[in-house]
């Protein structure tokens, strides 16, 4: 029996960690809208509160009965009218018609949070495989060093892939087979161990252990992962071999250096191909105020070709899974809200710690759940429409959040004073406070219940808009704002007014108080 990887120490068990250890970040709208309600909500409980002592005061000196004051009932009825219930009743409405509208689209959201992170986001990490490229990276060309035959090469190459299930993997086999018709292997002359390809080591291979006692140590991956292994063997790595790998990354190839023991076979030629048309979804992106990152393995020359050619704005080349969640943790310390787009396991912690992790379904389990949303195309440029939708989700959200806020206003002003008619009065006459009672409603008890019924009816009429939703449009904020208070503000403060006579009138023609 042989322990490869002690408990708790595998590679599995180790994203899992990351991702456990991921904690998304509140978006500053979040923050700004919880302050908003939470501040409006305790200026309202206060004035609720200290009514029942004003009232006893006024009416104490009026001469008027104790039993005239306001009851626990009508305390309550004023509670629920005056402080943010509108807005608060409806934000699911917001997040469900969000998740629906991004659903159409071919993206799953797990939470309207989401979504609504997504109209914030101004960095954008992407894996390179399988999000920027095609991802299907096939071998061409096998190029060997300096005294080692293209034959040599070939064989060590394939021996060191089969047992590599990547679409690399296959492709190294089969040009293989095809330049050199290397087929059937017989095992009865040797023991083979595989070495499976992990995110840490970079590199994947096989060990020959001969009937002789001999040991054939083959190993393809990555130039530094290799120069480690050939260097721990005593080996050297070829100047010539780097002006290969240097080269072949210029062009935004990946190269893999397969080696055997401590010596250097040569240069597998992997050709990536940038998927159609995203160098001009990313200069959309780049409109929009995103700052586009891309995440890969290979080494800088490689990724710096691959990102000229995509057309991203920053690069990190030969990162683990630790560099990509320390990325992240970097960028959102300096006030950033970050999304990332990938699909294997090794990205599963960094889309857990995004803001917006998009997984695309082509992509592992782990990379699927450790995200907030599921891209069923698979299109990395998808985001451009996540972000309109959650930008649209914000704009919606705050056209409602300021008719609200002046929807409590305007009630506030209509119930009060039509409550307050009998203070400071005597024998049960108006007091001098009925005067403040514009809209004439025709007795307290109706004020308060035109106020309750208009408050529940409100929150149904304004439903499909939230479902709805603001259109899109790709201004300032500031611009954004003045809109709102001129249609969202002047129109929450007006109908209130108009509804709350038209149903004192209602009420009063039938007797129903």
């Amino acid at each position: 029996m042989k322990i490869t990887s002690e408990q708790g120490d595998t590679f599995l068990d180790r994203m899992i960690a990351l991702v456990e250890g991921a904690k998304r970040q509140k978006t500053p709208n979040e923050i700004a809208l919880i302050i908003l309600l939470s501040g409006l909500s305790i200026i309202f409980l206060l004035a609720i509160i200290s009514l029942p002592a004003f009232f006893k005061y006024s009416l104490d000196s009026a001469g008027t009965i104790g039993s005239s004051n306001l009851s626990v009932t009508v305390l309550i009825a004023l509670l629920v009218c005056l402080i943010p219930t509108t807005i608060g009743g409806l934000l699911s409405a917001i997040g469900i018609s969000g998740m629906d509208r991004l659903l159409k689209k071919n993206v799953i959201a797990t939470s309207g949070k989401a979504i609504e992170a997504a109209g914030d986001v101004d960095v954008l990490l992407l894996d390179k495989t399988g999000t920027i490229t095609l991802g299907n990276r096939m071998a061409t060309e096998f190029i060997p060093a300096e005294g080692v035959s293209l034959e040599e090469l070939a064989d060590a190459s394939q021996l060191a892939s089969l047992a590599d299930e990547t679409p690399e993997g296959r492709s190294i086999v089969i040009l293989a087979k095809e330049l050199f018709n290397l087929r059937g292997r017989e095992m009865h002359e040797y023991t083979s161990v595989f070495v499976p390809f992990t995110a840490q080591s970079r590199m994947s291979g096989v060990d020959l252990i001969y009937n002789n006692g001999n040991t054939r140590c083959i190993r393809k991956g990555a130039t530094e992962a290799i120069r480690k292994f050939v260097e721990g063997n005593d080996g050297f790595f070829p100047g010539k071999i780097m002006e290969t790998i240097s080269q072949l990354s210029r062009q935004g190839a990946t190269p893999l250096v397969v080696a055997e023991n401590n010596r250097i076979l040569g240069v597998i030629h992997l050709k990536d191909i940038v998927k159609g048309g995203i160098r001009q979804r990313f200069a959309q992106l780049r409109e929009m105020g995103i700052r586009t990152v891309m995440i890969t393995g290979d080494n800088p020359l490689t990724a710096a070709a691959i990102a000229a050619e995509a057309g991203v704005d920053d690069f990190l080349a030969e990162a683990k899974p630790e560099d990509k969640l320390e990325r992240i943790r970097n960028e959102q310390s300096k006030g950033h809200l970050v999304g990332m787009i990938g699909d294997g396991t090794n990205d599963a912690p960094a889309l857990a710690q995004a803001d917006v992790g998009i997984a695309m379904n082509t992509g592992t389990q782990a990379a699927r759940e450790a995200g907030n949303m599921v891209d069923l195309d698979s299109n990395p440029t998808k985001l451009i429409e996540v972000v309109e939708t959650g930008k649209q989700l914000l704009m919606t959200r705050g056209a409602l959040t300021t008719f609200s806020i002046a929807n409590d206003v305007a009630k506030y002003f209509a119930i009060i004073p039509a409550i307050a008619t009998s203070l400071y009065a005597y024998s049960g006459s108006e007091g001098p406070l009925s005067v403040l009672n514009i809209m004439k409603l025709a007795s307290p008890n109706s004020a308060i219940l035109s106020a309750v019924i208009f408050n529940a009816l409100i929150i149904i009429l304004l439903i499909p808009l939230a479902m709805k939703g603001v259109k899109y449009r790709p201004v300032a904020a500031n611009t954004i704002l003045a809109r709102n208070m001129l249609v969202y503000g002047i129109g929450g403060i007006i109908v209130p007014f108009i509804g709350i006579k038209a149903i004192d009138l209602i009420i009063n023609f039938f007797s129903l108080v």
